[in-house]
């Protein structure tokens, strides 16, 4: 079994900004009460050009970059996203062709707000086992083409990204364990219930707007700490790790109460945080993607710090990867 690592990192934000107070020029909501209840003082949106394959193809071509490979190099494509850029073919064939990547095998996973951690445990197999050398792994979601703009409990919370890594073997550091996680009894608590074959498209269920994202934001508030808690304990277990060995926290970015809620659950001393849910928003699978990049970019992770990576979302699905920089 091979030691596998990530060799370069990439993220896309779209241009376009709305922020609180645009908001509360479309529904009856405030500054105030958005941000005391998430923590979100803006979110990108995608262009009407900008499909998810387009905010997935440029985070990747900054991630490539950094590693320093060529598209061609690629044996695999994974891109996490619940907005496709349709039904079928997969998104991450679509990116193929726009990266030129004509090595490499393609899929797409839906693991919600997880997938970007999906997508890494999967590729760590392939690459680990000898299948393939170099991967792909992207979060993309175009989320503003799913949210219904008249219902302020939910317009509130979500906008668009991508963030990609480009995994590899790895000399030393590396991915040391992964835990997954889901409960399909609970998937009415978040879910898009039109567009697929139990609701497709009618005239009806556009009327109906069951082609938006449907939650019940108290319910999955407990479920998701509980959640996620237990995922970064199982997957430090898995390592041989505790807590206090933990430097970073790269958390999904859905709710500032949920992400306070964790760290203090796990009695994390010495770790730090990483948060940007105040300029983005809830960006599902793109999230941690983006947030990992970023804390990378920025010089905050250090030479041989354990980061852990924790995500909660639909399906009910969850998720933790603990990496050694």
């Amino acid at each position: 079994m091979k030691k596998v690592g990530i060799l370069g990192l990439g993220k896309y934000i779209p241009e376009k900004i709305l922020t609180n107070a645009d908001l509360e020029k479309m529904v009856d909501t405030s500054d105030e009460w958005i941000t005391t209840r998430t923590g979100i003082k803006e979110r990108h949106i995608a262009a009407q050009n900008e499909a998810t394959s387009d905010l997935a193809a440029k985070a990747a071509k900054e991630a490539l970059k950094a590693a320093s490979l060529k598209a061609a190099e690629l044996d695999l494509i994974i891109v996490a996203t619940v907005t496709p850029d349709m039904p079928f073919p997969s998104t991450a064939t679509i990116v193929q062709a726009k990266l030129g990547a004509k090595n490499a095998f393609c899929f797409d996973i839906s693991a919600a707000c997880a997938g970007y951690i999906y997508g890494i445990t999967i590729a760590q197999q392939f690459i680990a086992r000898g299948t393939c050398k170099n991967a792909l792994v992207i979060g993309a979601e175009t989320l503003s083409r799913i949210t219904d703009w008249q219902d302020r409990n939910t317009c509130v919370l979500f906008g668009d990204g991508a963030g990609a890594a480009v995994l590899g073997e790895s000399k030393g550091q590396g991915i040391l364990s992964a835990y997954l996680g889901s409960d399909g009894t609970k998937t009415a608590l978040l879910h898009m219930p039109g567009g697929g074959s139990l609701n497709p498209a009618t005239a009806q269920t556009v009327k109906d707007r069951l082609h938006y994202i449907k939650m019940e934001g108290s319910e999955l508030f407990k479920i998701a700490v509980t959640s996620m808690a237990d995922a970064a304990l199982m997957a430090l277990k898995s390592a041989g790790l505790k807590c206090a060995d933990v430097n970073w926290i790269i958390p999904h970015q859905a709710n500032l109460r949920i992400i306070n809620a964790v760290a203090k659950r796990l009695g994390f001393v010495n770790a730090q945080v990483y948060l940007n849910i105040e300029k983005y928003g809830n960006m599902s699978s793109a999230c941690v993607a983006i947030a990992l990049c970023e804390a990378a970019e920025q010089g905050k992770i250090k030479k041989g710090d354990i980061v852990l990576l924790d995500a909660f979302g639909g399906g009910l699905v969850w998720g933790a990867l603990i990496i050694k920089w």
